[in-house]
């Protein structure tokens, strides 16, 4: 327990407008495109095929190395792993976690020279999904070590005295954490409260942060804090790397979850921790921008682990229903429980097509990928939900039934409800739907707004808005007439998609490509009706996301059926799953876009006013609240500790084997 003694006054979470807000946020964005990205010229109506067909493929050597470790990872998660025993204590053993660390599975993203195993993006993404399916929560673990804390910020902006005292123990021994979120800021960073002010050559760090995944057993933390501007200090949202034990850190909590019961996430303050100047990462004000940057790939760690659940979702599915009969034939013979087997193996497939793809391309740095992890962390864990529900359903009441409980009477322990559990934080992790819709959403608009934004700028003067205007009807009167027709209106292209003896998919991407053009005129033509009210239609922007989402996959799915039918790898299958999956996206894609236009919108912000103002309040009576007492946010006041510190750093010894 740290001691009180006297400090400086910490500023509180500042009071930011709505404006200021979004101004931060804008300021950490990466302003400018300086290489292609299919996503965004899907978004503009033009579809660049060219960009992601032939499918990209890794180096032989890169192949053979991430094959060896995920041999090695495989056997060690068959032999060391009980995922039940981890559900059960809502723990990771300290010797599983050391096995890990023998094995090296600390450093798969930390180049050779530093101790690391240096595999590419998509064998990452293997064995985080491999991993994530014998445990979740270890799967947690490794990704936020890896995917968001200090490794990847240090491999894209650290200095090379960084790199040098800082990567090899990430690679083999320490564990790292990311710490951003507070009591009182989630996707609102401008009103970020934790503090780092400067005191000579070094920084005092204080505040309290919510919700940091492997904050309990961590070694190393990058922590977000504002800086306050003084002579010499341009202040802003920075990034440190901090020592998990140095004085005045105190992990005060263990959160305790509805699913991924063995994660380390806790509750940690900062009272007057004293954080080295060399340990800043970038300069004062870029730690936004870095978090956003780090973001870029390593969201692609959860739609991985969702293709990890999704295919161990059919497998039990397919076992399952081959076996429970019902009225005489197997339940999977039965259209209302086939349809659900097929959305699983359909929509797997095509998880698997985006993750592979955008790690390839990741790993190529020819593509700017920044809407397609984004794209794929969106689409992931949304359809991975589904495939866990579904799963439960195909599974009736067993499904319901804890995996100790159907052990307890005699039958295969399979955790249908734990994983439905487990995968319902993907939905929240790493940005929630709803603001990755918005985050999508104003990447989509980006050329829109470069050539019109200062039209619809309540600031701007009226000589800006007449530069925008004449700038705007120039862009326009290029584009729009490229949204009219296009190579999807032609009835040979794409002819490479249709080879003698397979399913056509050749038709699916003359749909996607004809969608491009027409969601591209949907958003201009939003965009002239409702001008600088665009950033409050919400749900209109939510389903222009979820239209290219739904395009993204239906594309990734037929380069890869084709890419597998030139290796000679199940092509005439992957063909038959590439279809099916475009014929149950083409449904939700024509839902979508009727849903633009036709929709409750305005009715339910009328509703919503109504609850708010308690109108209703007569419709929550007969009922009683269980809930327990408190304030709906902790007090976040920077100040000592005054609880037990529960950080428990994993010291035990390698295991040996």
């Amino acid at each position: 327990m740290s001691a009180p003694h006297n400090t400086p006054q910490v500023p509180k979470a500042p009071k930011v407008t709505e404006r200021e807000a979004r101004r931060v946020a804008e300021a950490a964005r990466e302003q400018d495109w300086r290489k292609p990205s299919f996503a965004k010229e899907l978004f503009l109506g033009r579809f660049r095929l060219d960009l992601i067909h032939p499918h990209p493929l890794p180096p032989p050597d890169d192949i053979r190395r991430g094959e060896e470790f995920l041999a090695r990872l495989r056997a060690f998660c068959e032999t060391h792993i009980d995922s039940a025993r981890i559900e059960r204590e809502a723990r990771i053993p300290d010797e599983v976690i050391s096995g890990l660390k023998e094995l090296g599975a600390l450093g798969m993203k930390i180049e050779t020279k530093y101790g690391g195993l240096g595999l590419t993006q998509v064998y990452y993404n293997k064995a985080l999904a491999l991993v994530g399916s014998a445990s979740p929560a270890i799967g947690a673990l490794l990704s936020a070590h890896q995917s968001i804390g200090v490794p990847q910020p240090l491999k894209t902006f650290g200095t090379q005295e960084q790199k040098d005292v800082y990567l090899p123990r990430l690679a083999t021994t320490d564990i790292s954490a990311f710490l951003l979120t507070e009591p009182d800021v989630g996707s609102d960073p401008a009103r970020l409260a934790t503090t780092a002010v400067p005191d000579g050559p070094d920084y005092l760090l204080d505040g309290v942060k919510l919700w940091t995944t492997n904050g309990v057993v961590a070694d190393l933390l990058v922590v977000m804090a504002r800086v306050p501007a003084s002579e010499g200090h341009p202040g802003g949202i920075t990034a440190f790397v901090v020592e998990a034990d140095a004085p005045g850190v105190t992990v005060e909590h263990r959160n305790a979850f509805m699913g991924l019961r063995g994660i380390e996430n806790g509750v940690t303050r900062f009272h007057q921790v004293r954080v080295p100047g060399a340990c800043r990462i970038g300069p004062e004000g870029a730690g936004l921008k870095i978090a956003l940057t780090t973001l870029n790939t390593g969201r692609l760690s959860l739609p991985a682990m969702c293709v990890g659940v999704g295919k161990w979702s059919l497998k039990i599915a397919r076992e399952w229903s081959a076996v429970r009969e019902q009225w005489g034939r197997p339940v999977a013979r039965h259209e209302a429980v086939g349809s659900k087997i097929s959305f699983i193996a359909a929509t797997t497939f095509a998880l698997e097509a985006i993750v592979d793809l955008s790690s390839q391309m990741a790993d190529e740095d020819r593509n700017d990928i920044r809407i397609e992890a984004a794209l794929a962390k969106l689409y992931g864990s949304e359809m991975g939900w589904l495939i866990a529900d579904e799963l439960v359903q195909i599974r009736g009441g067993r499904g319901f039934e804890t995996a100790e409980s159907l052990a307890a009477r005699g039958e295969r322990a399979v955790p249908a409800e734990q994983m439905l559990r487990d995968m319902r934080i993907n939905r929240i992790f790493e940005g929630s739907t709803e603001i990755m819709h918005l985050l999508i959403a104003r990447e989509a608009v980006d050329a829109h707004l470069k050539v019109a934004g200062d039209i619809i700028d309540p600031d701007k003067p009226l000589s800006a808005k007449a530069k925008a205007g004449a700038n705007a009807a120039g862009f326009y009167a290029r584009w729009l007439p490229k949204l009219v027709a296009g190579p999807g209106q032609l009835p040979r292209t794409y002819a490479e998609f249709h080879p003698a003896g397979h399913r056509d998919l050749s038709g699916h991407l003359r749909y996607v490509e004809r969608c491009s053009r027409k969601l591209a005129r949907s958003t201009f033509y939003a965009m002239s009706r409702w001008q600088g009210r665009m950033e409050t239609k919400q749900g209109f922007l939510g389903r222009i996301v979820d239209i290219g989402a739904e395009l993204f996959a239906m594309s990734a799915a037929c380069v890869r059926a084709e890419h597998l039918r030139g290796a000679g790898e199940h092509g005439r299958e992957a063909y038959q799953l590439a279809d099916a999956f475009c014929e149950q996206a083409r449904i939700r894609v024509e839902e979508l876009f009727t849903r633009l236009w036709s929709n409750t919108d305005d009715l339910d912000r009328r509703v919503v006013d109504g609850v708010l103002s308690g109108t209703y309040t007569w419709l929550e009576e007969g009922v009683i609240d269980p809930s327990g007492e408190g304030p709906w946010i902790a007090d976040a006041t920077p100040g000592p500790s005054v609880q037990e510190n529960q950080h428990r750093p994993v010291r035990q010894g390698l295991s040996g084997h």
